[in-house]
Protein backbone atom coordinates (compact mmCIF):
# COMPACT_ATOMS: atom_id res chain seq x y z
CA UNK A 1 0.00 0.00 0.00
CA UNK A 2 1.56 3.18 -0.93
CA UNK A 3 1.81 5.55 1.34
CA UNK A 4 -0.31 8.82 1.21
CA UNK A 5 1.79 12.20 0.64
CA UNK A 6 2.69 14.68 3.26
CA UNK A 7 -0.34 17.29 3.68
CA UNK A 8 1.88 19.97 3.47
CA UNK A 9 3.53 19.26 -0.13
CA UNK A 10 -0.32 19.22 -1.80
CA UNK A 11 -0.41 23.08 -2.45
CA UNK A 12 3.44 23.10 -3.63
CA UNK A 13 1.96 20.68 -6.52
CA UNK A 14 -0.85 22.88 -7.34
CA UNK A 15 0.80 26.15 -8.50
CA UNK A 16 3.55 24.38 -10.64
CA UNK A 17 0.35 22.74 -12.67
CA UNK A 18 -1.66 25.86 -13.05
CA UNK A 19 1.63 27.37 -14.56
CA UNK A 20 2.29 23.90 -17.02
CA UNK A 21 -1.79 24.83 -17.78
CA UNK A 22 -1.76 28.28 -18.73
CA UNK A 23 1.10 27.94 -20.86
CA UNK A 24 -0.65 25.21 -22.56
CA UNK A 25 -3.63 27.40 -23.52
CA UNK A 26 -1.45 30.22 -24.04
CA UNK A 27 0.38 28.32 -27.01
CA UNK A 28 -2.84 26.64 -27.85
CA UNK A 29 -4.65 30.12 -28.31
CA UNK A 30 -1.54 31.18 -30.52
CA UNK A 31 -1.25 28.41 -32.99
CA UNK A 32 -5.19 28.85 -33.45
CA UNK A 33 -4.30 32.84 -34.36
CA UNK A 34 -1.64 32.43 -36.44
CA UNK A 35 -3.65 29.33 -38.67
CA UNK A 36 -6.96 31.50 -38.87
CA UNK A 37 -6.65 33.16 -41.95
CA UNK A 38 -6.86 36.67 -42.56
CA UNK A 39 -10.07 38.26 -43.60
CA UNK A 40 -10.23 38.97 -47.81
CA UNK A 41 -9.55 42.28 -48.77
CA UNK A 42 -12.63 43.41 -50.46
CA UNK A 43 -11.99 44.64 -53.73
CA UNK A 44 -14.30 47.74 -55.40
CA UNK A 45 -12.86 47.67 -58.87
CA UNK A 46 -10.51 46.10 -60.77
CA UNK A 47 -8.71 47.47 -63.48
CA UNK A 48 -7.18 45.29 -65.95
CA UNK A 49 -4.01 46.42 -68.47
CA UNK A 50 -2.74 43.91 -70.82
CA UNK A 51 1.38 46.04 -71.49
CA UNK A 52 3.62 48.19 -70.18
CA UNK A 53 7.04 49.04 -71.44
CA UNK A 54 9.29 49.22 -68.55
CA UNK A 55 8.82 50.52 -64.75
CA UNK A 56 5.34 50.56 -63.58
CA UNK A 57 6.06 54.33 -62.82
CA UNK A 58 8.20 56.99 -64.09
CA UNK A 59 8.93 56.16 -67.38
CA UNK A 60 7.77 56.10 -71.02
CA UNK A 61 4.36 54.63 -70.29
CA UNK A 62 2.51 51.12 -70.92
CA UNK A 63 -0.90 51.00 -70.63
CA UNK A 64 -0.61 50.53 -66.75
CA UNK A 65 1.57 53.76 -65.42
CA UNK A 66 -0.83 56.21 -65.98
CA UNK A 67 -3.93 53.80 -63.92
CA UNK A 68 -0.58 53.22 -61.30
CA UNK A 69 0.76 56.77 -61.00
CA UNK A 70 -2.89 58.66 -60.92
CA UNK A 71 -5.23 56.26 -58.94
CA UNK A 72 -2.15 55.77 -56.79
CA UNK A 73 -1.89 52.25 -56.53
CA UNK A 74 1.12 52.30 -54.59
CA UNK A 75 0.77 48.90 -52.54
CA UNK A 76 2.60 45.91 -54.37
CA UNK A 77 1.10 42.49 -53.48
CA UNK A 78 3.18 39.57 -54.63
CA UNK A 79 1.32 37.39 -57.54
CA UNK A 80 3.52 34.53 -58.12
CA UNK A 81 0.70 32.82 -60.17
CA UNK A 82 0.13 35.46 -62.96
CA UNK A 83 2.06 37.59 -65.70
CA UNK A 84 2.79 40.87 -62.85
CA UNK A 85 2.78 41.61 -59.66
CA UNK A 86 -0.41 43.39 -58.29
CA UNK A 87 -0.73 46.89 -57.23
CA UNK A 88 -3.54 48.43 -55.00
CA UNK A 89 -4.72 51.79 -53.39
CA UNK A 90 -5.85 50.10 -49.67
CA UNK A 91 -8.40 53.19 -48.83
CA UNK A 92 -10.05 53.15 -52.07
CA UNK A 93 -9.75 49.17 -52.70
CA UNK A 94 -8.77 50.05 -56.50
CA UNK A 95 -6.62 47.27 -57.48
CA UNK A 96 -4.40 47.09 -60.57
CA UNK A 97 -3.43 43.91 -62.82
CA UNK A 98 -1.30 43.23 -65.39
CA UNK A 99 -1.93 41.20 -67.86
CA UNK A 100 0.53 40.23 -70.18
CA UNK A 101 -0.04 40.46 -74.25
CA UNK A 102 -1.94 38.03 -75.55
CA UNK A 103 -5.33 36.05 -74.76
CA UNK A 104 -3.50 33.13 -73.46
CA UNK A 105 -1.50 35.34 -70.51
CA UNK A 106 -4.60 37.33 -70.05
CA UNK A 107 -6.53 34.41 -69.17
CA UNK A 108 -3.67 32.49 -67.12
CA UNK A 109 -3.39 36.20 -65.09
CA UNK A 110 -7.10 36.83 -64.54
CA UNK A 111 -7.60 33.42 -63.28
CA UNK A 112 -4.65 33.32 -60.77
CA UNK A 113 -6.45 37.25 -59.70
CA UNK A 114 -9.84 35.18 -59.12
CA UNK A 115 -8.78 32.22 -57.66
CA UNK A 116 -6.42 34.22 -54.81
CA UNK A 117 -8.09 33.87 -51.31
CA UNK A 118 -6.33 37.52 -50.39
CA UNK A 119 -9.61 38.94 -52.43
CA UNK A 120 -13.29 39.04 -52.19
CA UNK A 121 -14.47 39.88 -55.45
CA UNK A 122 -18.37 39.04 -55.14
CA UNK A 123 -18.76 42.43 -55.52
CA UNK A 124 -16.61 43.99 -57.82
CA UNK A 125 -16.32 45.34 -61.03
CA UNK A 126 -13.67 44.85 -63.61
CA UNK A 127 -12.73 47.62 -66.03
CA UNK A 128 -10.14 46.08 -69.08
CA UNK A 129 -8.50 49.90 -70.26
CA UNK A 130 -6.61 49.62 -73.34
CA UNK A 131 -5.03 50.57 -76.30
CA UNK A 132 -6.34 48.99 -80.05
CA UNK A 133 -6.68 49.46 -83.90
CA UNK A 134 -9.53 51.18 -84.89
CA UNK A 135 -11.42 50.97 -88.21
CA UNK A 136 -11.05 54.56 -90.20
CA UNK A 137 -15.33 53.92 -90.73
CA UNK A 138 -16.30 54.20 -87.60
CA UNK A 139 -13.81 56.35 -85.57
CA UNK A 140 -10.55 58.04 -85.44
CA UNK A 141 -7.17 58.74 -84.01
CA UNK A 142 -7.60 58.99 -80.05
CA UNK A 143 -10.78 58.12 -79.69
CA UNK A 144 -12.71 56.03 -76.95
CA UNK A 145 -14.35 52.57 -77.57
CA UNK A 146 -17.27 51.03 -75.03
CA UNK A 147 -18.02 47.43 -76.26
CA UNK A 148 -21.43 45.32 -76.11
CA UNK A 149 -19.52 42.27 -77.61
CA UNK A 150 -16.30 40.82 -77.43
CA UNK A 151 -15.54 38.49 -80.27
CA UNK A 152 -12.86 36.06 -80.64
CA UNK A 153 -10.52 36.00 -83.61
CA UNK A 154 -8.75 32.82 -83.17
CA UNK A 155 -10.75 29.94 -83.01
CA UNK A 156 -11.48 29.04 -86.48
CA UNK A 157 -9.70 26.54 -89.02
CA UNK A 158 -7.38 28.84 -91.93
CA UNK A 159 -5.55 27.98 -94.89
CA UNK A 160 -3.04 30.25 -96.94
CA UNK A 161 -4.88 33.26 -99.11
CA UNK A 162 -2.93 32.01 -102.03
CA UNK A 163 -4.75 28.79 -101.87
CA UNK A 164 -8.18 29.80 -101.43
CA UNK A 165 -11.15 29.38 -103.96
CA UNK A 166 -12.08 32.14 -106.05
CA UNK A 167 -15.31 32.70 -104.84
CA UNK A 168 -13.93 32.63 -100.80
CA UNK A 169 -13.70 36.10 -99.56
CA UNK A 170 -10.91 34.95 -96.57
CA UNK A 171 -9.22 32.07 -96.02
CA UNK A 172 -10.43 31.83 -92.50
CA UNK A 173 -13.70 29.22 -91.79
CA UNK A 174 -15.31 29.10 -88.82
CA UNK A 175 -14.12 26.20 -86.46
CA UNK A 176 -16.28 23.32 -87.28
CA UNK A 177 -17.60 24.72 -90.37
CA UNK A 178 -16.14 23.64 -94.06
CA UNK A 179 -16.75 27.36 -96.03
CA UNK A 180 -16.01 30.80 -94.80
CA UNK A 181 -19.65 31.90 -92.95
CA UNK A 182 -21.27 28.68 -93.34
CA UNK A 183 -24.48 28.28 -92.49
CA UNK A 184 -26.18 27.46 -90.04
CA UNK A 185 -23.47 29.71 -87.52
CA UNK A 186 -23.94 27.87 -84.47
CA UNK A 187 -20.27 27.03 -83.49
CA UNK A 188 -19.43 23.59 -83.54
CA UNK A 189 -18.72 23.69 -79.30
CA UNK A 190 -21.02 26.42 -78.68
CA UNK A 191 -20.68 30.18 -78.55
CA UNK A 192 -18.44 29.75 -74.74
CA UNK A 193 -15.03 31.26 -76.07
CA UNK A 194 -16.40 33.17 -79.60
CA UNK A 195 -18.67 35.52 -78.18
CA UNK A 196 -18.95 37.71 -74.85
CA UNK A 197 -22.23 40.11 -74.54
CA UNK A 198 -21.35 42.39 -72.09
CA UNK A 199 -24.28 43.85 -69.83
CA UNK A 200 -25.55 46.58 -72.09
CA UNK A 201 -27.29 48.13 -69.22
CA UNK A 202 -23.89 48.54 -67.62
CA UNK A 203 -22.21 49.64 -70.64
CA UNK A 204 -24.87 51.90 -71.59
CA UNK A 205 -24.48 53.68 -67.97
CA UNK A 206 -20.46 53.94 -68.45
CA UNK A 207 -21.36 55.39 -72.51
CA UNK A 208 -23.78 58.09 -70.83
CA UNK A 209 -21.43 59.10 -68.35
CA UNK A 210 -18.22 59.68 -69.97
CA UNK A 211 -19.63 60.70 -73.65
CA UNK A 212 -18.88 64.22 -73.43
CA UNK A 213 -15.29 63.68 -72.32
CA UNK A 214 -13.13 65.70 -74.04
CA UNK A 215 -10.30 63.61 -75.18
CA UNK A 216 -6.12 65.10 -75.99
CA UNK A 217 -5.62 65.69 -79.67
CA UNK A 218 -2.68 66.98 -81.59
CA UNK A 219 -1.42 68.42 -84.81
CA UNK A 220 0.29 65.23 -85.38
CA UNK A 221 -2.65 62.90 -85.58
CA UNK A 222 -5.01 65.32 -86.80
CA UNK A 223 -2.47 65.44 -90.16
CA UNK A 224 -2.60 61.48 -89.70
CA UNK A 225 -6.59 61.61 -89.93
CA UNK A 226 -6.91 63.24 -93.13
CA UNK A 227 -4.85 60.52 -94.76
CA UNK A 228 -7.88 58.27 -94.08
CA UNK A 229 -11.01 58.35 -96.10
CA UNK A 230 -14.41 59.01 -94.14
CA UNK A 231 -16.18 61.45 -92.21
CA UNK A 232 -15.32 59.22 -88.82
CA UNK A 233 -11.50 59.37 -89.31
CA UNK A 234 -11.65 62.80 -89.58
CA UNK A 235 -13.40 63.36 -86.24
CA UNK A 236 -11.36 65.01 -83.49
CA UNK A 237 -11.00 62.24 -80.84
CA UNK A 238 -14.29 61.52 -79.46
CA UNK A 239 -16.05 58.49 -77.43
CA UNK A 240 -18.29 55.78 -78.88
CA UNK A 241 -19.69 52.45 -78.56
CA UNK A 242 -18.60 49.52 -81.19
CA UNK A 243 -17.70 46.06 -80.98
CA UNK A 244 -14.29 44.31 -79.95
CA UNK A 245 -12.44 41.39 -82.13
CA UNK A 246 -10.13 39.95 -80.29
CA UNK A 247 -7.20 37.85 -81.77
CA UNK A 248 -3.66 37.18 -80.44
CA UNK A 249 -2.29 37.45 -83.91
CA UNK A 250 -1.70 41.53 -84.62
CA UNK A 251 -3.18 41.40 -87.92
CA UNK A 252 -3.49 44.57 -90.24
CA UNK A 253 -4.53 45.84 -93.39
CA UNK A 254 -7.91 46.88 -95.80
CA UNK A 255 -8.45 43.08 -96.53
CA UNK A 256 -7.95 41.98 -93.06
CA UNK A 257 -10.37 45.05 -92.12
CA UNK A 258 -12.81 43.47 -94.08
CA UNK A 259 -12.78 40.37 -92.85
CA UNK A 260 -13.16 41.46 -88.98
CA UNK A 261 -16.16 43.14 -90.16
CA UNK A 262 -17.56 39.96 -92.03
CA UNK A 263 -16.27 37.82 -88.68
CA UNK A 264 -17.86 39.82 -86.03
CA UNK A 265 -21.29 39.91 -87.93
CA UNK A 266 -21.17 36.65 -89.02
CA UNK A 267 -20.48 35.56 -85.09
CA UNK A 268 -23.35 37.60 -83.83
CA UNK A 269 -26.07 37.00 -86.25
CA UNK A 270 -25.23 40.77 -87.34
CA UNK A 271 -26.01 42.28 -83.78
CA UNK A 272 -22.49 43.72 -83.75
CA UNK A 273 -20.51 45.91 -85.48
CA UNK A 274 -16.94 45.60 -85.32
CA UNK A 275 -14.81 49.26 -84.26
CA UNK A 276 -11.67 48.54 -82.03
CA UNK A 277 -9.41 45.22 -82.33
CA UNK A 278 -7.55 44.25 -79.43
CA UNK A 279 -5.27 41.26 -78.60
CA UNK A 280 -6.17 39.96 -74.79
CA UNK A 281 -10.43 40.53 -74.41
CA UNK A 282 -11.90 36.80 -75.10
CA UNK A 283 -8.93 35.39 -72.89
CA UNK A 284 -9.75 38.17 -70.01
CA UNK A 285 -13.66 37.31 -70.54
CA UNK A 286 -12.83 33.60 -70.79
CA UNK A 287 -11.76 33.42 -67.04
CA UNK A 288 -14.25 35.77 -66.07
CA UNK A 289 -16.75 33.71 -67.06
CA UNK A 290 -15.95 30.65 -65.42
CA UNK A 291 -14.84 32.20 -62.57
CA UNK A 292 -18.51 33.62 -61.98
CA UNK A 293 -19.92 30.07 -62.56
CA UNK A 294 -17.79 29.22 -59.77
CA UNK A 295 -19.96 32.30 -57.47
CA UNK A 296 -16.16 34.20 -57.18
CA UNK A 297 -17.75 37.25 -58.97
CA UNK A 298 -20.23 39.04 -60.99
CA UNK A 299 -19.89 38.75 -64.25
CA UNK A 300 -22.63 41.34 -65.16
CA UNK A 301 -19.90 43.98 -63.53
CA UNK A 302 -17.71 44.19 -66.57
CA UNK A 303 -16.65 47.01 -68.67
CA UNK A 304 -14.25 46.61 -71.96
CA UNK A 305 -12.58 50.09 -73.13
CA UNK A 306 -10.50 50.13 -75.85
CA UNK A 307 -8.92 53.72 -77.26
CA UNK A 308 -7.66 54.30 -80.37
CA UNK A 309 -3.82 54.57 -81.19
CA UNK A 310 -3.50 53.75 -84.75
CA UNK A 311 -5.78 52.84 -87.67
CA UNK A 312 -5.96 48.95 -88.49
CA UNK A 313 -4.98 49.66 -92.15
CA UNK A 314 -3.02 51.27 -94.23
CA UNK A 315 -3.40 55.14 -95.22
CA UNK A 316 -3.96 56.49 -98.65
CA UNK A 317 -0.80 55.45 -101.14
CA UNK A 318 1.19 53.06 -98.34
CA UNK A 319 0.85 49.04 -98.95
CA UNK A 320 -0.44 46.90 -96.25
CA UNK A 321 3.22 45.88 -95.52
CA UNK A 322 4.43 49.35 -95.64
CA UNK A 323 1.87 50.52 -92.77
CA UNK A 324 3.11 47.46 -90.67
CA UNK A 325 6.02 48.63 -90.84
CA UNK A 326 5.90 51.63 -89.25
CA UNK A 327 2.96 50.61 -86.83
CA UNK A 328 5.02 49.31 -83.69
CA UNK A 329 4.47 49.99 -79.81
CA UNK A 330 5.21 53.26 -79.10
CA UNK A 331 5.44 54.43 -82.49
CA UNK A 332 1.69 54.32 -83.01
CA UNK A 333 0.02 57.42 -84.90
CA UNK A 334 -1.49 58.42 -81.23
CA UNK A 335 0.14 56.31 -78.56
CA UNK A 336 0.16 59.16 -75.61
CA UNK A 337 -3.17 60.05 -76.20
CA UNK A 338 -4.40 57.10 -76.54
CA UNK A 339 -3.19 55.76 -73.40
CA UNK A 340 -4.34 59.03 -71.90
CA UNK A 341 -7.49 58.97 -73.43
CA UNK A 342 -8.16 55.08 -72.29
CA UNK A 343 -7.57 56.96 -68.12
CA UNK A 344 -9.29 60.32 -69.17
CA UNK A 345 -12.60 58.10 -69.80
CA UNK A 346 -12.32 54.57 -67.84
CA UNK A 347 -11.35 56.72 -64.26
CA UNK A 348 -14.51 58.41 -64.46
CA UNK A 349 -16.36 55.07 -64.18
CA UNK A 350 -13.47 53.75 -61.59
CA UNK A 351 -14.42 57.02 -59.56
CA UNK A 352 -17.96 56.73 -59.04
CA UNK A 353 -18.41 53.39 -58.14
CA UNK A 354 -16.07 54.00 -55.57
CA UNK A 355 -17.21 57.13 -54.55
CA UNK A 356 -20.82 55.70 -54.31
CA UNK A 357 -20.44 52.53 -53.17
CA UNK A 358 -22.73 52.40 -50.42
CA UNK A 359 -25.13 52.08 -53.52
CA UNK A 360 -22.80 50.56 -56.29
CA UNK A 361 -22.19 47.68 -53.93
CA UNK A 362 -25.37 45.72 -54.33
CA UNK A 363 -26.55 47.26 -56.49
CA UNK A 364 -25.53 47.57 -60.70
CA UNK A 365 -25.95 51.24 -61.54
CA UNK A 366 -28.28 51.44 -65.16
CA UNK A 367 -29.86 54.67 -66.79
Amino acid sequence: MQPKPAASSIPLLLPSCMRLLSTLLLLATTCALAQSPQKPIEIKVVVINMFEQGADTGDIPGEYQFWVERQHLDTILPNPAGYHDFRINRQTGVLGVLTGVGNTRAAASIMALGLDPRFDLTHAYFLVAGIAGIDPEVGSLGSAVWSDYIVDGDLSHEIDAREIPANWKSGYVPLGKSTPYEQPRTARFGDDGNIYHLNTSLVSWAFNLTKDITLPDTPQIAERRQQYEGTAAHRPPFVLRGDNLSAATFWHGKLMNQWARDWVKYQTDGKATYAVCGMEDTGTLQSLTWLAKAHKLDINRVLVLRTASNYDQQRIGLTAAESLAETKVTKYSAYIPALDSAYRVGHVIVDNLVTNWPQTRNQVPTN
